[in-house]
């Protein structure tokens, strides 16, 4: 028994398939299927080997600059900056977000040449057939959309997560009370996901992609019913924010449907290349899934290091529903 354990601890030691391929000299951590990478995403993606990844679930930078080292620090002190804070409702304190409608006209070219550029990086290393799920909003998603379907990929629709929150609605700023009933823009009532698809090879059917490249469709639910464009969700709980404060955490409920039906034959490869603080390779964590996130803000990558096996662990209420099922179909019919 003297060797043993020497051994198990070069085991635990050696490096896996993910980090030999896709860590590049960069600082890395492992989780149990998946690894989180500090680095800057385009430097990145110009490095990997081509055709190596299967599907991309991402949150990016909707308008580029407020997640600038500036604006950040900015967003901290209270400041804004390009980000804006809002008042209270109703008692409720809102988190800031980002004056999408504030860009200039320069910034909004700036927008479409960043996403036009990432795209075609994207294009390089997505396997034929592998898909896009990119989170936008109503006021950019038209601009974001149109830059990557330029770089080459299929534009296959939209995911619309369904969620009220207490965004928007608000009365002229500085006016209220002059403007009583005027609202400067509607309450936001959902959330646009892009969906994008690498195209097909010449002749290729979807059933050969899938046999070639585990790719090239979407995973059915797992009740067997087809994976919808509609998703009802709600907003992120309180206690998944208090496991990532991270300003655009999506929930664990949500983002494990879309990681789910991103690998049709539940195999291969999710890259998150704009990872804030884990909560997509979280979700692949949590689904079994093999996965990849990057991260260029140090203090993101480092909450990321316990952030993604806490919220792994989370259970949803489809996965607590999954459970009881499984319960029952054990215990058979009463």
């Amino acid at each position: 028994m003297i060797w043993v354990e020497p051994f198990l601890n070069e085991v635990r030691m050696r490096p896996t398939l993910l980090e030999v391929n896709f860590g590049q000299g960069y600082d890395l951590r492992r989780f149990r299927s998946s690894i989180a990478i500090h680095a800057d995403c385009f430097e990145w993606l110009r490095k990997i080997p081509a055709d190596s990844i299967h599907a991309v679930v991402t949150d990016p930078p909707y308008g580029v600059k407020e997640y600038d080292f500036d604006q950040l620090e900015k967003r901290a002190n209270g400041n804004g900056g390009v980000w804006r804070i809002p008042p209270s409702f109703d008692g409720h304190m809102r988190s800031p977000l980002p004056r999408f409608t504030a860009l200039d006209a320069g910034e909004r070219l700036r927008l479409q040449e960043y996403f036009r550029e990432w795209a075609g990086l994207i294009l390089r290393v997505l396997r034929p057939g592998g898909h896009i799920f990119l989170a936008s909003n109503a006021f950019l998603a038209q601009m974001v959309f149109t830059a990557i379907a330029d770089a080459g990929f299929e534009f296959r629709g939209q995911i619309i997560r369904l969620v009220q929150t207490l965004r928007g609605g608000d009365r002229p700023k500085n006016a209220e009370e002059q403007y009583p009933d005027v609202c400067s823009m509607p309450r936001g009532g959902y959330e646009p996901w892009g969906l994008f698809r690498r195209p097909l090879p010449n002749g290729m059917r979807v059933s050969d992609c899938l046999r070639e490249f585990q790719t090239g469709g979407l995973r059915r639910k797992p009740d067997g019913t087809p994976f919808e464009d509609i998703i009802q969700s709600e907003r992120t709980s309180q206690r998944e924010r208090s496991i990532a404060d991270h300003p655009s955490l999506k929930p664990q409920s949500f983002l494990r449907k879309v990681v789910y039906a991103a690998l049709p034959l539940g195999e291969g490869i999710v890259l998150d290349p704009f990872m804030g603080s884990g909560s997509t390779v979280a979700a692949a964590e949590a689904l079994g899934y093999s996965s990849i996130g990057i991260e260029r803000h140090q203090d993101y990558f480092t909450m990321s290091q316990t952030a993604i096996p806490a919220l792994a662990q989370l259970a949803t209420r489809e996965s607590q529903l999954s459970l009881a099922r499984a319960h029952t179909d054990q215990q058979g019919p009463a």
